[in-house]
């Protein structure tokens, strides 16, 4: 290339200088935006700012709720521990090629769900191909005493919960395979990797009182504490969506 071809006329420089002005008036529109959109939400914040008086009386609420879930699950927890045993370790490679599979280890004598159902509570151990439980119901995984939460199916659960259970009767115990595809594939890490296989075992029990109010408290109780803990008054963000 010439040395001619690299120098510009005096009205491509004026133009050049005119782009770099509008850029930085451009940066410098973009940075205050952000700096007054922080401080609106430092504003907001503040003004529904969790004190340390509110949040630990929300975890006296939720120790509470907690405590009478477990009392009210007590016979359930008699029966459900009978089977802590078979929490074992299993191969991964057959429980991913083999589809869900369901055993029924206590055939319960209430009424048969179907895969859609979420009309009933239920408590669970989740374990990986490790023997590792990477979530539960249990007061304690290793050395539970008790039930300290149990689970609304309401909310949504993955698609391979939904086909174990189909066929289980209420008041029954399960034992169910799920293979990487209809757990979590590839949305989210579990077991230490993706398409990651998992178990569960499976308690299910009537929608019904005292146990279906203890659980709503106990969902609400959980939420407003979590909330808190980020500074958020959960009652304030459910009301305004309402």
């Amino acid at each position: 290339m010439e040395e001619k071809e690299l120098k510009t006329s005096p009205k491509q420089r004026v133009f050049i200088i005119i782009i770099a002005v509008i850029m930085i008036g451009s940066i410098i529109a973009s940075y205050a935006a952000i700096i007054i959109n922080g401080n609106k939400s430092s504003n907001a914040t503040g003004e529904n700012k969790i004190d340390e008086a509110k949040i630990a009386q929300y975890e006296e609420a939720y120790s509470s709720v907690q405590a009478e879930l477990t009392k009210a699950a007590q016979d359930d927890y008699n029966t459900f521990i009978q089977y802590k045993g078979e929490i074992k370790a299993y191969n991964e490679t057959s429980a991913n090629e083999n589809g869900v599979q369901a055993q029924d280890l206590l055939k319960g004598s209430g009424k048969k769900l179907a895969q859609d159902d979420t009309d009933y509570l239920a408590y669970y151990v989740g374990w990986c191909a490790d023997e590792s439980v990477f979530d539960s119901t249990f007061d304690d995984a290793k050395n539970p005493t008790g039930f300290s939460k149990v689970l609304d199916p309401s909310a949504g659960m993955i698609e391979g919960w939904k086909l174990g259970i189909e066929g289980m009767h209420l008041g029954g115990v399960r034992e169910i395979t799920i293979p990487g595809d209809l757990a979590y594939g590839d949305s989210m890490e579990i077991c230490g990797g993706k398409n990651k296989p998992l178990k569960f075992l499976v308690m299910a029990v009537a929608n019904e009182d005292p146990l279906k109010s203890i659980a709503k408290e106990y969902d609400d109780a959980y939420m407003r504490l979590q909330y808190a803990n980020y500074g958020i008054n959960y009652d304030e963000v459910m009301k305004s969506q309402d």
